[in-house]
């Protein structure tokens, strides 16, 4: 595992420009998947660009998938040196075409955090309900909780929503009713979650689980 990770990010610094051909694809697919990031996402965005949304997306396209990237207003995402220059909109999106959707950290901030998309929420629930895999990242978790999405299941984050710390005062109690179950990859039926991302990785030191979530979302959604 350790050697995929260093591969991974080997790839990345030394594929320069990465994420401005996103949504291409190594030859033709018949399998498409959507990712949905964050808009005003004001953490290391960079660091997120590259090391959680470009992992995640080579990791997809070398199994043979088609990625695209959708958000609410379709608009680039740029950062200093990393960017997603072309996305579709999530109103646009016609979630038949696609086998699953995987939720990069960023796709929402922790309690109170950012509102939630209310598009990404929608095709969240259409996706479970139509029993397509969906894979969040870390806080992205918190889409899945607004939803509902969460009662009874087993799930992953940084930290126990349920529970305050000296760094988080406040519970979200839109987590009531879920299990959670640590940091690690989580998978419970159709749902795949994990509690480290490259900014968790960063600040706290607990390695970034992006490599495990992808494999297991692939792994969840098939061969080509």
């Amino acid at each position: 595992m350790k050697r995929m990770i260093i591969f991974v990010t080997v790839m990345l610094f030394f594929m320069g420009g990465i994420l401005s051909f996103t949504s291409q694809v190594y030859g033709q697919s018949a399998k498409k998947v959507l990712m949905i990031p964050r808009e005003g996402y004001s953490g290391d965005l960079d660091l997120m660009l590259k090391m959680e949304v470009g992992v995640m997306n080579l990791l997809l396209k070398r199994a043979g998938f088609q990625v695209d990237i959708a958000t609410t207003s379709g608009f680039p995402i740029v950062g200093n040196t990393e960017k997603i220059p072309t996305l579709s909109r999530l109103v646009d999106i016609k979630l038949d075409d696609y086998v699953g959707v995987i939720m990069v950290c960023m796709g929402v901030g922790a309690f109170p955090g950012p509102p939630v998309s209310q598009e990404a929420l929608a095709i969240v629930k259409k996706a479970l309900a139509d029993g397509k895999p969906v894979a969040a990242s870390t806080w992205s978790t918190t889409i899945l909780a607004e939803g509902g999405l969460l009662k009874g299941k087993k799930y992953a984050a940084a930290a126990d929503p349920l529970k305050t710390t000296e760094t988080r005062k406040i519970t979200d109690l839109r987590y009531e009713g879920g299990i959670y179950s640590g940091v690690g990859v989580v998978q419970d039926g159709k749902i795949i979650t994990s509690g480290a991302c490259p900014t968790i990785e960063k600040a706290f030191g607990i390695p970034s689980k992006t490599v495990e979530l992808t494999q297991a979302f692939i792994k969840e959604i098939g061969p080509k």
